[in-house]
């Protein structure tokens, strides 16, 4: 992993104040050098500057970009963030074309694809990805991200101006572009965060990539298109043969994910997803003559105030024990006191550049800090809830029929602190409700299934599109915060393309969620944990968070110069902070609830700061 930024102007000459558009190319990639600082680069052409900060993950001593080569006198130049996994299936057919390797990087294998197969090379790669290529002769830039949208690539066009980086706060390093918001980025902020719309980047101007698609700018201006996108198809396979290839697919996307030339470890919470990556990557390790390093999470307390509800029935600690009874793993078990996660609230919105998931991003950014001590690269069992239909939103009538996003469709609870002329004016009720039903119409349907099936499709494509890329965002912002590259397994194109065909009675057999995963792995972990209810990602029931959290609003209330004032009633915030908090009825997915809507107004003022937002 890496991270990249650059910028094309052809109404510019960048060579001519070469000193100050390095510069320029430099500062960009230094704000993004905690996703890798192993090497840095940069190339400054007429109209273009690539700025490169790497993590070594593969070819360690070779791979330093930007990456440049040359065929019939034509330059192109990449500068590339994320890993691919079949490069072994694509080297070949480059090599009967006459490329000769000097790396054994996967960088130059994407730059060769383009050289040799143009834009048509997108489609080819197997991988998470996001990178930019010049192509000098044709005078373009090509930006391009993976299909499920593992890698971010934001980018701003103003006044024949496009500028991109990994992360947005590199654009702001871009002497044209600074912060700014309008009353969408409220209205995201307010009815839809910690998601965003898809292609929204929040600030005023600034944009993301979408998922799945290529863009690319020339001189004739800025044009996006799709190169992959799910279909809907019929299901032709018996239950039988589904669960077989549930196990091939599965199996062999952790096997692919295993590539590197540095250790790999995984996130093991003793939940189904996590244990069955954590299970494949031991046995792959044990054929190749290695013991994987395993990492747990929890907080400070919970042994004593951990509160059962529907959504977090147990606690993970004894289905963790179980296995690591049965594979032979190097196990550490990582917690996080209340002072530090309420402390990385604000380093979690640097992190994003946002406002984020509250204490489930701060928490997240402190384990990666302490797993990056050992590994550079993690397996995670992030996506199968949304692939496989994990979510009680999935089965749960109230939910799965809500009249909105289902993780998300009582605006009240988001409106419970906001001064009714803010309200008013944003109208967020409404743009959550059109983002919705846009969202909802594009998902792709087979003519003639009834109303039913219909919702299912309706339901699995908002999750696939907004839920899973909310928690991809935040996987790659806190890791990637300490150059720890995280992969996700469950998020290979062949299953997502697979699954979004199943049959909703075969994933949710006898009443079971997620049971084709289940059965696809029957023998592969011990029952207890293979068949166990579904616990999420944990979170903090100690009081002492609530209240450090509930302290420190107060004092943002009191302070008068606090920007957050222009949205919140004060009144209103002191009866929420004076009533007990509910720790079972989230406002967003199933982990933020009542101390995590205090901590999202802390997010809000902290980044309204930190940008100067007016």
């Amino acid at each position: 992993m890496c991270g990249i930024s650059g910028f094309c102007d052809f109404h510019d000459h960048f060579t001519l104040q070469k000193e100050k558009w390095l510069d320029v190319l430099i500062d960009m990639r230094r704000s993004i050098a905690h996703r890798g600082n192993d090497q840095t680069g940069e190339y400054l052409g007429t109209n273009i500057g690539l700025a490169h900060t790497r993590l070594s993950i593969r070819d360690v001593a070779g791979g330093i970009q930007p990456m440049r080569r040359c065929a019939n006198g034509n330059d192109y130049v990449i500068v590339y963030n994320g890993e691919i996994y079949n490069t072994d299936e694509i080297i070949p057919d480059l090599r009967k074309k006459g490329y000769v390797f000097e790396t054994t990087c996967d960088t130059e294998v994407i730059l060769y694809a383009y050289m040799a197969y143009g834009t048509a090379c997108a489609s080819m790669l197997n991988g998470i990805f996001a990178f930019a290529i010049w192509d000098a002769r044709a005078r373009r830039l090509v930006l391009c991200r993976d299909r499920l949208g593992v890698k971010p690539l934001f980018y701003t066009v103003q006044d024949g101006l496009l500028a991109f980086g990994s992360e947005i706060k590199a654009l702001f390093c871009h002497p044209r572009i600074t912060p700014q918001a309008d009353d969408d980025s409220f209205r995201e902020i307010f009815a839809i965060g910690p998601a965003r719309t898809p292609r929204s980047g929040v600030f005023k101007g600034i944009n993301e990539v979408l998922p799945g698609h290529l863009a690319i700018f020339s001189a004739d201006g800025f044009s996006e298109h799709s190169y992959w996108s799910l279909e809907a198809k019929p299901h032709t396979d018996s239950y039988a043969q589904t669960v077989e290839k549930v196990a091939f697919l599965v199996r062999d996307a952790i096997r692919r994910q295993m590539v590197s030339d540095v250790p790999v470890c995984s996130f093991l919470s003793g939940g189904l997803d996590s244990s069955i990556i954590t299970a494949g990557a031991s046995k792959f390790m044990e054929e190749n003559g290695g013991t994987l390093n395993t990492f747990s999470f929890d907080f400070t307390g919970n042994d004593q105030y951990f509160k059962s509800n529907s959504f977090q029935p147990t606690r993970d600690r004894p289905y963790v024990e179980m296995l690591l009874r049965q594979f032979p793993v190097r196990h550490t078990y990582l917690e996080c006191g209340t002072e530090i996660l309420a402390d990385l609230l604000s380093a979690a919105v640097s992190a994003k550049d946002l406002p984020g998931m509250t204490d489930v991003d701060a928490s997240l950014l402190y384990f990666c800090s302490l797993v990056k001590q050992h590994n550079k690269v993690a397996l995670t069992g992030e996506c199968a809830d949304e692939i496989f239909g994990g979510y009680p939103w999935f089965y749960r009538e109230d939910l799965f029929h809500a009249d909105g996003f289902p993780w998300s469709h009582d605006i009240a609870a988001r409106t419970c602190m906001l001064r009714d002329d803010v309200i008013e004016k944003l109208q967020l009720d409404d743009y959550s409700r059109q983002r919705y039903e846009e969202s909802r119409t594009a998902a792709p349907k087979l003519d003639g299934e009834n109303a039913e099936e219909e919702r299912r499709r309706e339901v699995s494509y908002l999750n696939i599109r907004w839920f899973m890329q909310t928690l991809l965002d935040r996987m790659d912002r806190t890791s990637m915060a300490y150059g720890l590259e995280a992969r996700v397994p469950f998020a290979d194109h062949r299953i997502v393309e697979y699954l979004y065909n199943v049959p909703w009675d075969m994933k949710y057999q006898n009443g079971v969620e997620k049971a084709l995963l289940r059965d696809a792995c029957v023998g592969l972990l011990p029952n207890e944990v293979l068949y166990r209810k579904k616990c999420p990602y944990p979170k903090t029931y100690n009081p002492a968070y609530e209240e450090i959290l509930s302290r420190r609003l107060r004092a943002v209330l009191e302070d008068k110069t606090a920007p957050i004032h222009r949205f919140i009633d004060k009144e209103k915030a002191d009866r929420f902070l004076s009533s007990p908090k509910d720790y079972g009825r989230p406002w967003f997915g199933q982990l933020m609830a009542g101390p995590q809507m205090i901590a999202y107004m802390l997010q809000v003022n902290d980044w309204m700061t930190k940008y100067a937002i007016s």
